[in-house]
């Protein structure tokens, strides 16, 4: 696993004409490494999506912040454009033209131009912003803020319009942070989040908030190659296909996984 295996064109294009395949509906999935891609080890990664070949990604920290437009077969950052010093950049999406990139503590949303990733405005909401994912099926973003909620916002004004709590079998799950929407066969989109200082994912049904299954991504990172890195963090479905990138703040890796009910 830690030699650098760079994604084809070839593994890409094949992948993305397969038809998205099912997780089962509950219980711990396990992690298949179909490949890995470098990472830029400096990336304090917040955000992760991949649209039309490319790869977004927001970083956080302040003097820091970022966001990227990267080459997901290389790794190689193609564009790049800082934030404000003041501000802790955290989760991005992209919605048709617009990406939206939230701030941690700083209670702004920042929207910006997909092909340039200037700033074009900014919006303003209360408490924290961990981790955001465009709804593509029902139009809206949904938004994490460390908590055991998930926040439903108008995509083009950022206004809230509803909440849902999120629990498993033991209850509400909290520090719920990166969130990737990934639609199903039937249309109805379901969220993947990272639990930030853990090695899990979860996927939630956001129309009732109800855990549908575990991702243990524990061992992902080869113990060798961890010092001076911080938590999982960052994922990104590829799309027409059941595969993910995912990756941490400040790994040296991003691997291209499939979830599975069993180990490899």
């Amino acid at each position: 696993m830690r030699a650098l295996l760079a994604i084809s064109g070839v593994l890409l294009l094949a992948a993305c004409s397969a038809a998205p395949t099912e997780a089962p509906a509950e219980g711990t999935l396990k992690v298949d490494v179909l490949a890995t891609v470098p990472h830029d080890p400096g990336a304090f990664t917040q955000g992760l999506e991949l649209v039309d070949g490319v790869l977004y990604e927001g970083t956080g920290l302040e003097g820091k912040s970022s966001i990227r437009a990267v080459d997901p077969e290389s790794g190689e950052v193609d564009k790049q454009v800082e934030l404000p010093a003041d501000l802790f950049g955290e989760g991005i999406t992209v919605a048709g033209d617009v990406i939206w990139q939230i701030t941690w503590q700083d209670g702004v949303a920042i929207r910006r131009d997909r092909t340039t990733l200037a700033e074009e405005g900014r919006a303003g909401y209360d408490g924290e912003g961990w981790g955001i994912c465009h709804d593509r099926s029902g139009d809206r973003l949904i938004m994490s803020d460390g908590g055991d909620r998930l926040t439903f916002r108008d995509v083009e004004t950022f206004t809230q319009e509803g909440n849902v709590q999120v629990t498993g079998p033991d209850g509400p799950v909290t520090r719920l942070n990166e969130l990737e929407c990934v639609p199903g066969r039937d249309g109805r989109v379901q969220v993947y989040a990272n639990v930030w200082q853990t090695d899990r994912i979860v996927r939630i049904d956001p129309e009732n908030g109800r855990v549908t299954a575990t991702v243990d991504l524990s061992g992902l990172l080869p113990e060798e190659d961890r010092a001076g890195t911080d938590v999982l963090n960052g994922i990104a479905a590829i799309p027409g296909t059941d595969e993910f990138l995912v990756t941490g703040k400040l790994w040296p890796t991003m691997f291209r996984v499939r979830f599975v009910t069993t180990s490899p």
